[in-house]
């Protein structure tokens, strides 16, 4: 793919190659602005903004802060506590006070010298920053699930493709060797045919913020917009224990543990399968929840059971201690199974081996040198990344499916490619949910 895709905005880096400067710079441009004795030259950096400085925000901002061909410019978060974090680490690193602060997204991305912006909000708001970034051509890098509702999913998918962005999701377990491993291992059929997969999620709540649950409204902090923060979800009293890092325990905001984590493990479990756009036709599953005005309301324990395409079966489960953490296939001529930093396999000769040998490596998946590095590379390349926004889609869409025949209480029939369910009106209507005035979804 070409850069004439690119946005028209005039970056430092465009304006440096259509002002013809390379000509004269000897003259007048420093040796490191040219990027001489290993420097990067400002025309070839990807100037980024960073929106949301949570428990995502600051690893993915270190991440791109070490790299030469990467300039974080701006800075937005609706905590002022959080938003001086962020600018002071930006700052700290590069020595000078460059970076912008901002309240609301939707300036820094009207900027026009910003190619990319990371995006590590809570779930409720991943739609609208999302669109929004990519109405205003900037490339995504973007937290999962991809977003609170498969409508709102959609939406961000035909945003990105209408305006030709390049997308990386943050499922960074596809740049990990462990799981590139294990998929190449099913997609090479090394363990014959797959008839069935599991995918083991965490179960219950964490309190990530350590405010206890402490369930007594009161008077938002002045640091902190909540009207803003709240959004287009709806408006629910202040309570400490359910905004920073624990909004997802709550379904006004996030989706549980199973939409927490549907796009890491389930997400890998695609990738063997080659589902990457691809999905079910059948979801049926149980759950346990909390009252739903409780703190905390979102599913606890779960078990959800998935037809794909060849009758092959996949169980996505939190709680239940016959499936392990982490994805497993399992086949008519062995099984492979991977978490985090650990690997298993009935062949125990796999588990030896960083990577399966060139002979048996037919089908050879996407490799990266770093999930971070991967997205930098591909904006500048034009190239889709190793998660782009179709896959992302894809690989949540069962967490998605699995909570609505929870909450219905019966089987739902999905039609993958037209991407709606079958004979249920009730239940197609949890697909998406209504925004709170004046917030709008284009």
């Amino acid at each position: 793919m070409s850069n004439s895709i690119r946005s028209p905005g005039l970056t430092r880096r465009r304006f440096l190659a259509a002002a013809g400067l390379a000509v004269v710079a000897p003259t007048f441009i420093s040796a490191r602005a040219l990027g001489a004795n290993g420097a990067v030259a400002p025309s070839n950096r990807i100037t980024l903004g960073v929106v949301g400085w949570g428990m995502m925000g600051p690893g993915n901002t270190d991440a791109f802060l070490g790299m030469e061909d990467c300039r974080v410019l701006a800075a937005c978060d609706l905590d002022k506590n959080h938003l001086k974090q962020a600018v002071d680490r930006i700052n700290g690193h590069y020595k000078n006070q460059d970076c912008k602060a901002y309240h609301d997204y939707r300036e820094l991305m009207a900027r026009r010298d910003i190619d990319a912006v990371m995006l590590a909000v809570p779930d409720h708001w991943h739609a609208l920053t999302a669109v929004e970034a990519a109405k205003n051509k900037k490339d995504i890098y973007g937290e999962k699930p991809l977003a609170r509702t498969i409508a709102e999913q959609q939406a961000i998918v035909k945003a990105v493709q209408k305006n030709k962005r390049i997308w990386q999701t943050g499922s960074w377990q596809r740049s990990q060797r462990n799981f590139l491993k294990a998929c190449e291992i099913v997609r090479n059929g090394l363990i014959g045919k797959v008839t069935r997969v599991e995918v083991g999620l965490p179960s219950g709540h964490t309190d990530f913020a350590g405010t206890g649950k402490e369930r007594t409204p009161g008077n938002p902090p002045p640091e902190l917009d909540y009207e803003f923060w709240i959004g287009p979800s709806k408006m629910e009293p202040y309570i400490k224990a359910r905004v920073h890092m624990n909004w997802r325990w709550n379904y006004n905001c996030g989706g549980g543990q199973l939409l927490d984590w549907i796009g890491h493990h389930c997400d890998i479990a695609h990738w063997g399968m080659d589902w990457d756009n691809s999905g079910p036709s059948e979801v049926e599953g149980t759950g346990e929840f909390p009252p739903a005005d409780a703190l905390w309301n979102t599913c606890t324990k779960y078990r959800i059971s998935a037809l794909y395409p060849n009758n092959v079966t996949m169980i996505i489960a939190g709680g239940h201690g016959d499936i392990r953490s982490g994805t497993k296939w399992i086949g008519d001529k062995g099984w492979v199974w991977v978490d985090r930093g650990a690997f298993d396999a009935s062949n125990p000769e796999w588990k030896d081996i960083p990577m399966l040998p060139e002979s048996l490596r037919r089908v050879k998946l996407y490799k990266t040198s770093g999930h971070h590095r991967d997205f930098i590379d591909c904006v500048k390349s034009r190239k889709p990344t190793i998660t782009p926004v179709e896959t992302a889609h894809h690989s949540a869409i069962p967490g998605h499916l699995g909570l609505i025949a929870m909450q219905a209480g019966r089987k739902i029939k999905w039609d993958a490619a037209r991407e709606v369910i079958l004979g249920d009106d009730a239940a197609a209507k949890l697909l998406s949910r209504p925004y709170r005035a004046p917030w709008k979804l284009a």
